[in-house]
């Protein structure tokens, strides 16, 4: 049985050998595939001066360098301290996939997949590349949702990808055991790939466009110039670079360090298993599809006539290699394993016999145990980094074979056009901050590898390593009181807690314990009023003779007047929306900026970029966290907040988009009427340490008028209700503002040349393709969220782009992308949820008015739409 040729492996299979031993390379891809040995390029010409600097040799860096030079950059010099594929490439399992749960991570897998198939062809250099396909398991009823849940999300994606019945899949893999098989999630195009060859062939392409592979040559030192360029220090000599991309690897800490950038990674211990030939497997007339049995958290498929399984152990039991963290990775680790340790992995091993048992009597050849780079959510961090001009990074790749080929290209196009490609904020290197502590890095890594294969929910929220440093004044009086949200670090409210609710985190695909009490703050908002802790906002001032001059190039709308806020957004050279932001002149050339909690440091850095590039005079300070926000919405909100202030807070006095500095509660706060609810309410923004008093304040100020507490999910659906936009779902940079519904916030006219201004005047005078859209929908205790696929005619014609359940109509209700010839008011879709496709009709926004718009047709004698 494996578990007894587990038990009986020689010391070396066992894993006794002493760590950092350097075995040989763990497996062949294919009995086809000839390795090959790069030899050391130490005799290349060397160079002083390049246009790029990529430093680090894995498939990533290598990639980047095949693309740009093949774009047409000319001096593209990589460096790798000892040879390519050294650190986690040589030992990689090889998987590739079309399959990815996010949105635009798709398109990177997708790009990947179409590159091997014709790298070969293209360098001459085979790469072991196999398609057999795959299929994901599904045994359990929730796991057969989570499959509906992302078919519903690649409809509008260009890969295949089927829910299939339970004979499907036996017919696929007849090796399987169907006992607890009820559906596979098939993505045909699917497999694996010789991480090594694959390298070589990137390697290849590169040195064919022009760019130069230098090694070993380690970095030691890395120095910014004034002038925005580097020097990038090795024992050969200086080398100035335009940019340096730092693609190391688990190197990539030591490299950050070198410029007081501590990045978020940490090496795991991953281990996989090789078999022998195995008489079933050598018997297929074909190569079977690779299989992940999602709840023995294990990935299987043929290697040969063999079998390579790996497992993913839970957070309790997986491993990190925290001395890396804390020493630094030993010196001289290049092509070295850890020793094995099976027993962590018995249970998986345990699985995988149950569901493919022809294992139970295989032999095992190898096991290897090797580096993988994780950050705290596993996903890698790719693009400029904030704080240090032209200092790009691609690491922390836990998915490096998939994400290689497409992350290459990607980088490759911003770094060559000044924007990216499309929208990835997912992978921004500035989701994270100084909050994301090593201790922090270690407990996420730790769960986001044990977490590999859960369910998928809507709304996930997972919990370790929390809370950060970044809590508002009100965490400690607000926590036994609601469900939190984790975002960009902080702590915030999702919905609140009343006796009789269920309690706690219950996620699922359908309608759960949030749902009712989200339409108690409903209520609570539109007839009476709230209090949301609104701190995690990303907040940047903006002072200097420059200011004004410099934000009426930077935003697309005018420059609002003292004393008053406008909406106004960042656009890119292509038109596309890179932020919205809230701007509020507070006074003579100060400006403060508002942006939503996930995109503080994403703004930050392209207005520091901006302001750099054209030389303005101005100050640029992130204060977000050293101001606290308090929103206060509903129809009592100024009755409450009059209580609190001698400033005069009547519409007459402080109308709609006015800012003003006044005391609430004799605490000083900049007071901004506005509220992303659409209803009557301000923004209070204080020194952090006033949050618990103000808030202690208001709440007993509004005693008589029956104030409450109210989180984000009901702040989403009033925000829906009202047709207000959000940046990351109708808007970013996979859009342009015009298809976005924008137009009143774009000023075309504006002398100034603000940026994308002439693309966007090409795009408008070109006609639009698509257009947002307004949708109600009829379903049953499942509701729109975002990303789903939009029917016409049984075709996938566009997508969602959030939703929710409206509770003053008691239907669903979202946004959703279409042609332009379907996107008339009236128009009948359908949208896809659950594996049932709804009817939904196009109807006129918004399904709710906002305060001040109905109090204006009030004032006109008009009828006001609630």
């Amino acid at each position: 049985m494996l578990r007894g040729a587990l038990r009986s492996l020689p010391p070396k299979l066992w894993g006794r050998e002493p760590a950092f031993s350097l075995p040989a390379r763990p497996f062949a891809c294919s009995p086809t595939t000839e390795r090959w040995e790069e030899k050391p390029s130490t005799e290349a010409r060397w160079k002083d001066a390049a246009e790029t600097v990529i430093i680090g040799g894995g498939c990533v860096g290598v990639s980047l360098a095949y693309h740009l030079a093949k774009a047409g950059m000319k001096e593209v010099l990589l460096l790798e301290k000892s040879e390519l594929t050294a650190g986690s490439t040589w030992h990689a399992a090889g998987l590739t996939t079309y399959f990815h749960p996010g949105i635009n991570l798709k398109q990177i897998h997708h790009y990947s997949i179409k590159l091997y198939e014709q790298l070969e062809d293209e360098t001459g250099q085979a790469v072991g590349f196999h398609q057999p396909g795959s299929i994901r398991i599904a045994s359990t009823p929730t796991r057969v949702d989570e499959f509906k849940y992302q078919m519903s999300r690649a409809g509008w994606h260009p890969a295949e990808q089927y829910l299939i019945k339970p004979e499907r899949v036996q017919e696929l893999f007849p090796l399987i055991n169907m006992e607890k098989v009820l559906a596979g999630l098939y993505n045909p195009g699917d497999g694996h790939i010789d991480p090594y060859s694959l390298t070589m062939a990137l390697a290849a392409g590169a040195r064919k466009y022009g760019a130069q592979i230098n090694y070993p040559v380690q970095v030691t030192d890395l120095k910014s110039r004034a002038d925005g360029t580097w020097e990038v220090e090795t024992p050969q000599g200086i080398i100035r670079a335009n940019r340096v991309v730092n693609t190391a690897g688990f190197w990539a800490r030591e490299i950050g360090k070198m410029i007081g950038l501590p990045h978020p990674l940490i090496p795991v211990h991953h281990q996989y298993i090789v078999t022998a030939t195995i008489p079933e497997v050598k018997a297929l007339k074909k190569e079977f599809p690779v299989i992940r049995d999602l709840e023995g958290s294990y990935y299987l498929r043929q290697e040969r006539d063999g079998i390579l399984f790996g497992p993913y152990e839970s957070p309790e039991k997986m491993k990190l290699q925290e001395s890396w963290v804390k020493n630094g990775v030993p010196p001289g680790f290049g092509k070295e394993l850890f020793e094995s340790d099976l027993d962590r992995i018995m249970d998986h091993v345990e699985a995988a016999m149950e569901m493919v048992p022809i294992l139970k009597q295989a032999d095992i050849i190898n096991v290897v145990a090797g580096p993988i780079t994780y950050s705290p959510d596993i996903l890698p961090m790719v693009g400029p980094h904030q704080g240090v001009r032209n200092y790009w990074v691609a690491i922390g790749f836990g998915y490096g074979i998939i994400h290689a080929g497409g992350i290459g290209k990607y980088l490759s196009d911003w770094i060559l056009n000044g924007e990216p490609p499309f929208d990835l904020i997912e992978l921004d290197p500035n989701r994270y901050g100084k909050w994301t502590t090593p201790e922090f890095t270690a407990a996420k890594a730790r769960e986001s590898y044990g977490f590999n294969n859960i369910v998928g929910y809507p709304k996930e929220e997972r919990f370790a390593g929390r809370p950060t440093a970044r809590v508002s004044g009100l965490y400690e009086v607000l926590k036994s009181e609601c469900s939190m949200g984790f975002h960009a670090g902080w702590e915030q409210p999702h919905w609140f807690y009343k006796p009789g609710d269920e309690i706690g985190y219950k996620p699922s695909f359908r309608r759960t314990n949030w749902f009712e009490p989200v339409g108690r703050e409903y209520k609570q908002v539109m007839e009476k009023v709230g209090v949301i802790d609104l701190t995690p906002f990303g907040k940047i001032s903006i002072k200097g003779s420059d200011s004004a001059k410099f934000l009426d190039r930077l935003i697309a709308n005018v420059i609002p007047k003292i004393g008053f806020t406008n909406i106004s957004h960042m656009l890119t050279p292509r038109g596309r929306v890179y932020a919205e932001l809230t701007v509020s002149h507070l006074k003579p050339g100060e400006f403060l900026l508002i942006t939503g909690s996930g995109s503080e440091l994403h703004d930050l850095r392209w207005i520091e970029e901006e302001a750099s590039t054209g030389q303005f005079n101005v100050e640029i300070r992130n204060v977000t966290e050293e101001i606290g926000v308090l929103g206060v919405a509903g129809p009592y909100a100024r009755k409450v907040l009059q209580k609190l202030t001698t400033e005069d807070l009547s519409d007459a006095a402080f109308s709609f988009l006015q800012s003003r500095h006044l005391n609430i509660a004799d605490i000083p706060v900049t007071a901004i009427r506005i509220s992303y609810t659409g209803e009557l309410g301000w923004e209070l923004y204080h020194r952090r340490e006033d949050s618990a008093p103000l808030y202690s304040a208001i709440m007993e100020a509004g005693r008589e008028e029956g104030i409450d507490n109210f989180g984000t999910y009901v702040m989403n659906t009033l925000r829906l209700e009202k047709a207000f936009r959000a940046w990351g779902a109708e808007m970013n940079c996979d859009t342009n503002p015009l298809e976005a519904g924008l137009k009143y916030f774009i000023k075309l006219n504006k002398p100034a040349d603000f940026i994308g201004k002439q693309a966007l005047k090409q795009i408008k005078e070109k006609g639009l393709e698509r257009q947002l859209v307004y949708l109600t929908l009829e379903t049953d205790n499942v509701d729109p969220e975002g990303n789903e696929s939009v029917w016409y005619n049984n075709k996938v014609i566009g997508n969602t782009t959030s939703g929710c359940y409206s509770y003053s109509t008691q239907q669903s209700l979202a946004f959703a992308y279409v042609p332009v010839e379907l996107s008339k008011v009236g128009q009948k879709l359908e949208v896809e949820l659950l594996g049932k496709n709804y009817q939904a009709t196009i109807i006129q926004e918004p399904l709710v008015m906002t305060e001040p718009t109905r109090t204006r047709l009030q004032k006109k004698g008009g009828s006001a739409k609630i």
